[in-house]
């Protein structure tokens, strides 16, 4: 048997240490009385973990003998053969014990075999460390005028060990020793100030080992230099120099130091306390040493569970949560170990506890104890989640109720279970069910199984902001409230299964995660591995399916734009106001089209435009309709609806660069033009295959990884870079078309036009040109905003914007494109008024002005002057 660190008391009940070391040795071992089945085996698997990790450190050899007694005077026949141990026991490697603190004392192992107990003692000394001395104080400061004498202290546990103290320097000072119950003080009284900063050591030795050294700064306080003021509060603050620190041991029945920072303009700072309550110690100490392996863990688990409730108002301090959160987290490894059930009132006891924990005050508790230790919420997850599964079969069901944690657990029976559903009244709402296929594998072997759902609240609030991959880097919220299902078959938990939950009162883009304690080593961090979003409905509730079983919650984005009645409203209205402009742009082609395709330019430009009206027209009206659709990867017909939005929404886009390419090919190549089929060929492949082309890679590359669809929604996922897919293609198109604009302005309006087209395809052009010049800066800025709205930290005035603008682009096109052309408004008189234009008129709609027949001796050019 070995052990690594120190313990407390001077002897200790090694028995299920040694119980774990049957394992190694095939001898049957235990406390008083008989074995019992299953305990060498679990403890065994504990042993060996222990070993392992026990490795890395030094070990200490502790030899040992036996001494058997008999109940009895007659000599048992068993013994009158040699008793020999199995060769593994002399092989097999040594036992280390973990986490103690041993102390100077006599250890006793006892185990049983073949009806005979043993019992091995052995005497262990074991020297002290440096941090187990206590300097008071550990650093002072000292003005020679008021105080020309001081009191230095280094103190150490009471021990029979024979320590012994000196300190240096010693010139003009007197030592002294105080003992008391459980510390030695080795004290100097220095009668004369040092004339300068001057660093005492106090040396610690005991025969046969390790000295220990531990030092104090003392620094003088010369004239002229800044100081903080003596202070007195709970603690006694002595006058400190500016710049250095003030320590003092912490009041009343606490552990540990304070400190005080004296700041360079003589002002002291906040009060930094380390100081832990005594009660929380020893209770943390006890479980260490029976996680080490002292005691009788099935009687004393369910005692300290029983005290918990009472330690919590004890908590006044980061280190006292720490001390608490720490003393769970050890007794959940050992009721793990040594497959402990745990009774009704021991599980109780557990839940008040957790409840309390989670009302401690989230400001001067929780976030420096979050910076001492930034696990600390995950333990405590980790801890209440192993021990709540715990329960026996004889205390079920349970249900439990309170404030900030809520219990419902049930034992389904070795026969095949039904769907398990479970609902809880908390806020906002929450439902859960494992369906029958998830719980039929159990059931096989004949063994009872009991599902645990625990609700804890607010602890979502003390875990890390650490997110693992394919969530990014985010800002999110959660929903204020952990759901926890365990499934027990036996003894073994039972990690996989389908599990459905409702999670009610969530808005915008959400994210089914589940805590992994293993992420951003071992502090643990939100993951979506094996969950997704599997239904939303216009009521609040995201409905996530996972395919294990752990800690659940849901992330909302932390900067979603509000689902407001008024913005949803602009957007349907603005759609649907939309697929009537363009209804009535296709309508007004049906009654103009041979009057305005009477060349080849006005052709193309009106074919490029119709075919913007066609697909645009496609586009919106299936957005409008996709939210009627079950949102998620596993929708055809969602999936179809995203391709197709992306697929037109791109095509629109591409026609209008197509009418961009024409204007710009028609005044670059004056006299190399192409025919009118084969300009139309190039259009339609530049305006259908292209879009296409870009909506079918974006399908296969993201939809494989996840990322094609965005949370709720049949639409492209911001998140991953489907969307950028579609929005770097529109902006690419959108300066594009820019740029050929500013270049048909400028060859259009230079002022020798004798270059230029015949006036007919001239004023043809310059219709293609007022479109495009209009249309661009419009659908520019849409997308610009659309953009500004994939940002995080973008107010929501960009969001309103976009969705007016967008939801707007047909009744612009009908404005703009269409019933702003001079050919379509001359179609449209001639076909409804039946009357003749004046012969000078000017046009607003147009901007063109006509010269009246009175200005003679100008060009026919020159007559109709074109000012756009």
């Amino acid at each position: 048997m070995t052990t690594r660190t120190p313990s407390a008391h001077s002897a200790a009940t090694l028995c299920d240490r040694v119980r774990k070391y049957e394992h190694h040795t095939g001898t049957r071992l235990g406390g008083p009385g008989p074995a019992k089945e299953g305990q060498s085996q679990a403890g065994g698997e504990s042993g060996q973990r222990l070993d392992q990790e026990s490795r890395a450190g030094a070990s200490a050899l502790v030899s040992v003998y036996a001494q058997l007694d008999f109940a009895h005077e007659t000599w048992p026949a068993a013994l009158s053969r040699p008793l020999t141990l199995p060769t593994a026991s002399v092989s097999s490697a040594p036992i280390t014990l973990t986490g103690l603190s041993l102390t100077t004392g006599e250890y006793i192992c006892c185990f049983e075999a073949q009806g005979f107990r043993w019992e091995l003692q052995k005497v262990v000394r074991v020297p002290l460390q440096a941090t187990d001395v206590a300097r008071l104080p550990d650093e002072l400061s000292i003005s020679c005028a008021t105080s020309p004498g001081f009191q230095l202290s280094c103190c150490i546990p009471s021990t029979h060990l024979g320590y012994t103290a000196s300190w240096s320097p010693r010139e003009g000072s007197e030592a002294s020793f105080v003992r008391t119950r459980d510390s030695q003080c080795f004290g100097l009284a220095v009668q004369r100030c040092p004339a300068a900063d001057t660093t005492y050591t106090c040396d610690l030795q005991s025969p046969g080992l390790t000295p220990i050294r531990v030092t104090v700064s003392v620094t003088v306080i010369q004239d002229g230099d800044t100081t903080c003021p003596e202070e007195a509060s709970a603690v006694a603050w002595n006058v400190t120099k500016a710049g250095h620190v003030a320590r003092a041991p912490c009041p009343g029945k606490r552990t540990g130091t304070v400190k005080r920072p004296c700041g360079p303009d003589g002002v002291w700072g906040p009060v930094q306390s380390s100081c832990t309550d005594t009660g929380l110690l020893a209770l943390l100490r006890r479980v260490w040493l029976l996680r080490a392996g002292q005691g009788w863990p099935a009687t004393e688990v369910p005692q300290i569970l029983a005290q918990l409730p009472e330690q919590v108002v004890a908590v006044t301090s980061p280190s006292d949560l720490l001390a608490l959160v720490h003393t769970m987290t050890v007794l959940a490894k050992v009721v793990a170990d040594a497959r402990i059930q745990l009774n009704y009132s021991a599980l109780e006891a557990l839940l008040n506890t957790t409840d309390k924990i989670l009302d401690l005050d989230s400001g001067s508790l929780w976030a420096p104890a979050r910076a001492q230790k930034p696990s600390v919420g995950s333990n405590l997850l980790l801890a209440v989640e192993t021990l709540a599964r715990s329960l026996c079969p004889q205390d079920h069901p349970f249900s439990f109720v309170l404030p900030n944690v809520q219990q419902q657990t049930q034992l389904l029976g070795p026969t095949s279970p039904a769907d398990y559903r479970v609902s809880f009244p908390t806020q906002p709402p929450l439902q859960a069910w494992i369906p029958k296929h998830s719980l039929a594998p159990l059931s096989h072997n004949g063994t009872n199984v009991s599902i645990t759902s625990l609700v804890l609240q607010k602890l979502d609030h003390f875990l890390l902001s650490n997110y693992g991959q394919g969530l990014g880097d985010s800002l999110y919220v959660t929903p204020g409230l952990v759901l926890v299902i365990s499934i027990m078959a036996g003894d073994q938990v039972f990690n996989q299964g389908e599990v459905i939950m409702d999670f009610g009162g969530t808005d915008g883009s959400t994210h089914c995660v589940f805590w992994d304690f293993d992420l951003f080593q071992g502090k643990g961090g939100w993951s979506d591995a094996g969950c997704w979003v599997q239904a939303a409905s216009a009521s609040p509730t995201t409905q996530c399916i996972c395919q294990h079983l752990t800690a659940f919650s849901i992330l909302m984005s932390g900067h979603t734009v509000p689902q407001n009645p008024t913005l949803e409203l602009l957007s349907q209205v603005g759609l649907g106001a939309s697929i009537l402009a363009l209804l009535l742009c296709l309508g007004v082609y049906r009654l103009v089209w041979r009057f305005v395709v009477r060349n080849k330019v006005t052709y193309l430009r009106h074919v490029a435009l119709l075919n913007v009206v066609l697909c645009l027209l496609a586009a919106d009206t299936c957005f409008l309709g996709a939210p009627l659709l079950p949102p998620g990867p596993r929708s055809p017909l969602c999936l179809a609806a995203a391709f197709l939005c992306h697929f037109l929404y791109l095509a629109t886009f591409f026609w209008m660069l197509a009418q961009a390419l024409m204007l710009a090919h028609q005044l670059l190549f004056v006299f190399h033009q192409l025919s009118k089929h084969r300009m139309l060929s190039l259009m339609v492949f530049l305006g259908y295959l292209c879009p296409m082309g870009f909506a079918g890679v974006t399908l296969g590359l993201y939809l494989p990884q996840g990322q094609y669809l965005g949370e709720g929604a049949c639409w492209l996922d911001r998140k991953g870079g489907a969307l950028y897919t579609f929005v770097g293609p529109v902006l690419a198109i959108v300066g594009v078309n820019g740029l050929v604009l500013t270049m048909a302005v400028l060859k259009l309006l230079r002022p020798s036009l004798s270059e230029g087209p015949q006036v007919e395809k001239r004023q043809a052009l310059l219709g293609v040109l007022k479109a495009l010049l209009i249309l661009t800066p419009i659908f520019g800025l849409t997308w610009g905003l659309g953009l500004a709205t994939l940002l995080e930290d973008i107010s929501v005035v960009p969001h309103y914007l976009f969705t007016v603008l967008n939801a707007s682009q047909g009744v612009f096109i009908l404005l703009f494109g269409c019933l702003m052309d001079r050919k379509v408004q001359e179609a449209l008189r001639k076909r409804f008024c039946r009357t003749q234009p004046p012969t000078s008129t000017i046009s607003l709609a147009t901007n063109e002005a006509y010269i009246p027949e009175h200005s003679k001796g100008r060009s026919e050019d020159a007559r109709k002057i074109e000012v756009e």
